[in-house]
């Protein structure tokens, strides 16, 4: 088996363990999947839950696909317009709760090839990271020390490179503030492929283990339309990082991706108040003060 078959095939198995998972601790509603193709070449598999009894929106996605790069991110990428082969999987999940926090990881592995089909460069990349709405240190540090023990399976600096990455990558620079409470990040990890596949997976492992407890801590937490509201506020930077910045969906738009499931991410309802600011002693306020590079694994308050 090539070794992109492997990669792919780990993928796959990993989106069905996490969906299984998240519509077990819902309870209530189910994932509909929607297989499809894409116009050079592979395909993938959308799987969306919606009005969940915890989940509002959510999505776990897996593709393949493959063809020739686009001009526009040849360049974005400073290479060639060459043939490439990419697979991954995406997840989003917008609870319906506001003290419980969206969550997202990403893992993917990419292939370019020279004109006789040998690869010509190959390399993988993704994290997770974690946006509450009122954050507990709890459950930010019970994320990060998750995947600081996946990183420190295979080298003790990977954690605190990757979670300094994470820090500098999920940053809305326009609102001078990061998308949430970080994780982990890293992208073109191109050295010891075998090596750093097994990394990968031991961090996608990881991943239901680092988010499933915080959403049964909190899924009982009391809240109101006022702090509906405010996550709603919240959500739009969501919305503003991930059609801005993310460069999972504008690559999935530059190659013209089935925009439905790079778009998915969205959520399901969101707002924008014009120049809003939260009371300076409010709950609301405490968020303000954690979007910013912390070292969360050695806080004692928020």
């Amino acid at each position: 088996m090539l070794f992109k078959e492997q990669v792919q095939r780990y993928f796959e198995s990993l989106q069905d363990h996490i969906s299984a998972s998240l519509e077990a601790l819902d309870g209530k509603a189910r994932f509909i999947e929607d297989v499809w193709e894409h116009h050079t070449g592979g395909g993938g598999k959308t799987r969306i839950i919606q009005n969940g009894a915890v989940f509002e929106k959510g999505g776990v996605n897996f593709s393949a696909v493959w063809g020739l790069l686009p001009e526009k991110m040849a360049a974005k990428m400073n290479t060639d317009v060459t043939p490439y082969f990419a697979t991954g999987v995406s997840v989003v999940i917008h609870p319906y709760s506001p003290m419980i926090p969206t969550v997202h990881c990403n893992y993917r592995y990419f292939e370019q090839y020279h004109p006789d089909g040998s690869v010509k460069t190959a390399w993988f990349g993704g994290g997770a990271d974690l946006t509450p709405y009122y954050p507990f240190l709890e459950d930010i540090q019970h994320f990060h020390r998750v995947h600081k023990a996946a990183c420190d399976k295979h080298h003790p600096d990977f954690y605190p490179k990757f979670k300094a990455w994470c820090d500098e990558y999920f940053f809305i620079a326009h609102r001078n503030e990061t998308r949430g409470v970080g994780g982990i990040f890293f992208d073109y990890l191109k050295e010891n492929l075998s090596a750093t596949f097994e990394f990968v997976k031991s961090c996608g492992d990881a991943f239901t283990q680092a988010y499933i407890p915080i959403v049964e801590r909190r899924r009982h937490e009391p809240f109101g339309e006022k702090e509906k509201h405010f996550q709603r506020l919240r959500r739009g930077r969501y919305v503003e990082f991930n059609l801005v910045y993310d460069r999972g969906t504008l690559f999935g738009l530059e190659t013209r991706g089935r925009v439905e499931s790079i778009l998915m991410s969205l959520p399901k309802e969101a707002a924008w108040e014009y120049n809003y600011t939260p009371p300076p002693d409010s709950r609301e306020a405490v968020l303000l003060r954690c979007l910013k590079p912390r070292d969360w694994l050695n806080e004692t308050a928020l």
